[in-house]
């Protein structure tokens, strides 16, 4: 497959495409929080992995943290261009509405929904911890994996890893606590008796599996 792809063969790179694509594109939205952005950031990454195709080492494993490594950098840009997206997109005029998706689009909410909530903790995590977390637990690589998708040495990518869950445990405890204040408040209208500091519910853990998921 590597051969092939630093050849420019077009069918394996529709393989490598159709084998990685929605790969891809779970780890932009978790990178970007955005789904219309995860959809542009995946774009962006198999293009760029066509122009660059011969760099592509001849020996080697999988090609799924090339890609992922790729996407990480182009997740990076769309977040420092956010703003001129922003002030572009607000001047286009609103599109007609032809059919009616109400379903389709109510499934897209609840999901960016989802996405703004995890986005939420995870934008007061560092960028490099932020995305560390993003590959070894979301899109599933290894440490070494990881440490080749962000050029960096193994050992980097185990602590921050592990700065990243300890970090991410106390603010999704923190949120879902809020939450919690919040709902008892609108259902009782007082003030709640605070508990001891425990925190329920799955939802504090969305983003963290066993420890051992990673190797």
């Amino acid at each position: 497959m590597r051969e092939r792809i630093r050849a420019g063969d077009r069918e394996a790179f529709a393989d490598l495409y159709d084998r990685y694509a929605r790969t891809v594109y779970h780890h932009a939205c978790h990178l970007t929080g955005d789904l219309s952005a995860a959809e542009d950031v995946m774009s962006e990454t198999f293009l760029v992995a066509w122009r660059t195709r011969e760099q592509v080492d001849p020996e080697g494993g999988p090609l799924g943290p090339w890609l992922l490594g790729i996407a990480t950098n182009r997740a990076r840009n769309h977040r420092r261009g956010v703003g001129r997206r922003l002030a572009f997109l607000a001047r286009q005029p609103k599109p007609k509405e032809t059919e009616d998706f109400a379903e389709a689009s109510a499934e897209r909410l609840d999901h960016q929904r989802e996405l703004a909530a995890v986005r939420e903790v995870l934008d007061r995590l560092r960028q490099p911890e932020r995305e560390v977390l993003a590959l070894c637990v979301w899109a599933g690589l290894d440490y070494a994996q990881a440490a080749a998708a962000l050029d960096v040495p193994v050992g980097t990518v185990r602590s921050r890893l592990s700065r990243a869950r300890a970090r991410l445990r106390s603010l999704a405890g923190e949120r879902l606590a809020e939450d919690r204040l919040s709902e008892e408040r609108r259902e009782t209208g007082r003030e709640p008796r605070r508990g001891r500091g425990e925190v329920e519910g799955r939802a504090a853990f969305v983003a963290l599996p066993n420890e051992g998921g990673s190797r």
